[in-house]
């Protein structure tokens, strides 16, 4: 498994009987996860007084209890990344911290390829609040960041303020994902980097309705149109159960390998936690390389 061990402001102190006792800086949160099946001991003080709580309602959703004043919303650094969060509905906070470990990954390809004198131009689809587009535009590549929710974008924009690069080669696009790869075939537009953190479900902003395990092979077809001729990487993210991380393997093999070259290694992601020395997976993620 894949993890980040850099993380200072960010802790996942303890989890059990489906949920997650987490410091994001200062404040202490109880998010649910479904992941987390095991009942160990509640030992640490802060399951017992945290700064919020999430609870899960049984049809659906769910409400956060605050038990002391915390701030509507404050930031968080990795590295020399900065983010605001805050505590938003179905349990979020703005951004994953296991996807860190990515971050990391693509800013050493980008780094790499920058050293060669390459500029990398990077298509972030289902960007949300622009963690991989801040990684990539710190380390100097161009980048287009799409979201179908304008409010994510606008979040995505102020984080990218937030850790100095506003000022970088950025285009902004609230848009269905699908809809604008298919436009960028069109246009003859093409992409080092594509990076996808797709949605279990989702809606995009006419309305258009996306199931990840009906679409996502389709959409890494039209992904593979948009790469450029000596293109870096293609990284798959999903956080679908029924999407592992060797599902996500065979796709990227098929349509990318197969045609380009390259190869594919592909893991679940995690987040170690402080209490036992363990790590909670929180997803997969898959990679193709040319090399």
């Amino acid at each position: 498994m894949r993890y980040s061990k850099d993380w200072e402001d960010y802790e996942l102190i303890d989890c059990s009987s489906g949920y997650k006792l987490e410091r994001w800086t200062r404040e202490i949160l109880v998010r649910p996860d479904p992941q987390v099946i095991w009942k160990s001991k509640k030992e640490n003080k802060f399951w017992f007084q945290p700064d919020a709580t999430y609870l899960r309602s049984r049809t659906g959703g769910g409400r956060w209890q605050v038990h002391s004043k915390i701030p509507s919303s404050w930031q968080i650094r990795y590295k020399d990344l900065t983010f605001n969060i805050k505590t938003m509905g179905f349990k979020h906070t703005g951004i994953f911290p296991e996807q860190a470990v990515n971050w990391d990954f693509t800013r050493e390809v980008i780094k790499r390829a920058k050293s060669e004198c390459r500029n990398v131009k990077v298509l972030n689809l289902f960007a949300y609040t622009g963690g991989a587009t801040v990684a990539c535009l710190k380390e100097g590549a161009s980048v287009v960041h799409v979201d179908a929710s304008r409010g994510m974008v606008q979040w995505a924009k102020e984080n990218a303020v937030a850790s100095g690069v506003n000022e970088g080669q950025i285009r902004w696009i609230v848009d269905d994902c699908i809809k604008f790869v298919q436009r960028e075939i069109r246009r003859g537009n093409k992409y080092d980097i594509v990076i996808l953190d797709p949605p279990s479900y989702g809606r995009g902003p006419k309305g258009e309705i996306w199931h990840l395990e009906d679409s996502i092979y389709d959409f890494v077809k039209l992904v593979e149109q948009v790469l450029s001729d000596k293109p870096l990487m293609v990284m798959l993210n999903s956080y679908t159960t029924g999407l592992s991380a060797s599902v996500m393997k065979y796709i990227l093999d098929d349509v990318i390998t197969d045609k380009r070259g390259g190869k594919v290694v592909a893991d679940e992601i995690g987040l170690p936690v402080s209490s036992n020395g363990r790590v909670l997976p929180c997803g997969s993620t898959a990679i193709w390389m040319l090399k």
